[in-house]
């Protein structure tokens, strides 16, 4: 029977493989999506010394996992309110602008040596064109609304995002040296076997300015300000309630899963093994390529996305902005030049193979 289902999944045609691992990869994110936010309040009830969501349970049994579901259908029911003096079209808008972009960039990231949606050899680019552009959905949120607080927290945001962006592409920079292409396959199988071939070890400082900026990309605490409770009540999104209030959440949460496994694939190897090309160890499921091993990279960067927030304060505004562009953007440009030192005498990923 497997084989029969083989032989008719290959004769489909093209696009309609793409449209079904569309749909799985779609769905899995939203379930994934659903199942973060438990994941943070139980975490956050473990590092609290309490006990997190514990009450709603699926079909009696699983105390807390219903959780999720739970809130999908309070947000669902609850009314939308549209402010009188707000642009109602934008206002509308803004919330798909801010998630769609999150889903759309997991069209080019290899999830398996065998499987990526759509090969595109300008991948990196498509991914960095995606990312950009959830900033306009929080830019709308705040301008449509018409209010002060949302106005405030949209600027703050779009200053954020335009600092540490450019931090981040500085730091794709040296992905795109040490693989020399923008294909996100060929960036993963251009990083040597095992751990100590991977770009975080060469790419050290671009690897960690890449997943800082990537928690402020996503307005994650300590880089919060866009919706810093204590001085503009909600920030960006303060209007609004219901399901364009779950849209908004949403996005932060599928970011965080985005950014997550771009920095596994740029840096640790995406779905490679931990101990490929090592003896013994290599030849055994723990130096064996999957998407298993992609998971589980983006599970510890999820982890510390969520223990970052319930560890640090948060930053001051013009923290954040000296940290962007006085750190992390002259960080990235010395290392670029190092970079450019190991490429010329061939050292490290520039080494030739054998």
């Amino acid at each position: 029977m497997l084989n029969t289902l083989a032989s008719d999944w290959l004769a489909l045609p093209a696009p309609a493989r793409s449209t079904v691992w569309i749909l799985i990869v779609t769905v899995g994110l939203i379930l994934c999506v659903a199942y973060l936010t438990l994941w943070e309040r139980k975490v956050a009830g473990w590092m609290q010394l309490r006990r997190g969501p514990n009450r709603v349970r699926i079909f009696g049994l699983l105390p807390g996992l219903g959780q999720p579901f739970a809130d999908v259908l309070k947000l669902l029911t609850k009314e939308v309110i549209i402010p009188s003096s707000a642009n109602a079209l934008l206002f509308r808008l803004a919330p798909a602008l801010a998630l769609i972009p999150a889903l759309a960039a997991w069209a080019v990231i290899p999830l398996s040596p065998s499987l990526t949606i759509a090969h595109i050899d300008a991948g990196l680019l498509y991914v960095l064109s995606l990312t950009s552009a959830g900033v306009y959905g929080i830019i709308l949120a705040g301008w449509a609304a018409n209010s002060k607080y949302a106005f405030l927290g949209a600027m703050r945001s779009a200053a954020q995002i335009v600092a540490y962006e450019i931090a981040m592409g500085f730091a794709l920079v040296g992905v795109l040296m040490a693989a020399g292409s923008l294909d996100l396959g060929t960036i993963v199988t251009a990083q040597r076997p095992g751990i100590l071939g991977w770009n975080w070890f060469w790419l050290f400082p671009l690897f960690v300015v890449y997943f800082i900026a990537g928690v402020a990309e996503t307005n994650r605490a300590p880089f919060d300000v866009a919706e810093g409770e204590s001085e503009i009540v909600a920030g960006f999104h303060v209007e609004y309630s219901g399901i364009g209030f779950a849209l908004f959440f949403l996005a932060e949460y599928a970011n965080m899963i985005l950014i997550s496994a771009l920095t596994a694939v740029f840096f640790l190897g995406g779905w490679q093994g931990p101990f490929a090309g090592y003896p013994l160890l290599g030849a055994t499921w723990l130096g064996a390529p999957s998407f298993g091993w992609l998971a589980v990279k983006i599970f510890v960067f999820l982890f510390l996305l969520l223990w970052f927030r319930w560890t640090f304060p948060r930053y001051r505004y013009d923290q954040i902005m000296r940290l962007g562009w006085k750190m992390l953007i002259p960080v990235t440009l010395v290392w670029i030049a190092v970079e450019g030192v190991l490429a010329y005498y061939h050292v490290g990923p520039w080494r030739p193979p054998g």
